[in-house]
């Protein structure tokens, strides 16, 4: 029997009262680079790496324009640079041209931009514009299936199945609560259920 989803949420939203974004940004662009660079490693690990990126390229005009070799001293320490780097270049590239140099605020230009997926576009819209999205990440989609909200492992099947338990203002907020929750106590290794404050709506306590 799946867990009520709402009522999951109001939980761990007492649990967690201080989930959140835990990229630190403040634009849009940042919160864009961020993401894109979150891939494959910590939040801890890009909050390292972005006030020096951010102090040397403030904008889409300035990355746009930065040498390949620079960004890629700066992105070393996260893995996969040389393909970030490519991926910086390109979305801020795409953002002087076809946007003016400003994020746009809506799905389907954000995944116009090179290296940006629905994933990335949620968070930004989420979190950056107050528009409600899920974001699918391994959290969120690991603790959908555990919870009995969906069995599906595709994300954006994941996304449409979590879009139809939960209210639509509901969406960031909730996928910040499961993120945290992940991370701090439902960890794929060894789920601390003893400790869940929504054990008793587990379907899979102990497994």
């Amino acid at each position: 029997m799946p867990a009520n989803a709402v009522i999951v949420d109001d939980i761990l939203a007492q649990a967690y009262p201080d989930a959140r974004c835990e990229l630190d940004f403040s634009s849009p662009f940042e919160l864009l680079v961020a993401t894109v660079l979150s891939a494959q490693t910590t939040d801890v690990r890009v909050n390292q790496v972005t006030p020096e990126l951010f102090a040397r390229f403030a904008g889409p005009k300035e990355m746009a324009a930065a040498k390949r070799s620079e960004l890629e001293e700066i992105l070393r320490p996260l893995g996969f640079f040389r393909a970030k780097t490519t991926s910086l270049l390109g979305l801020s590239v795409a953002l002087v041209e076809g946007f003016a140099g400003e994020v746009p605020a809506n799905l389907a230009d954000l995944v116009s931009l090179p290296g940006v997926g629905r994933k990335t576009a949620n968070v930004v819209l989420g979190n950056a514009f107050g528009v409600p999205g899920i974001t699918v990440d391994t959290h969120v989609g690991r603790l959908s299936r555990r919870l009995g909200y969906t069995a599906e492992t595709d994300p954006l099947k994941v996304e449409r199945d979590l879009m139809a338990l939960l209210p639509e203002e509901r969406w960031t907020d909730a996928c910040h609560r499961l993120i945290f929750h992940g991370r701090r106590c439902c960890t794929a290794r060894r789920p601390a259920c003893e400790a869940c404050p929504v054990a008793q709506l587990c379907p899979r306590v102990g497994v």
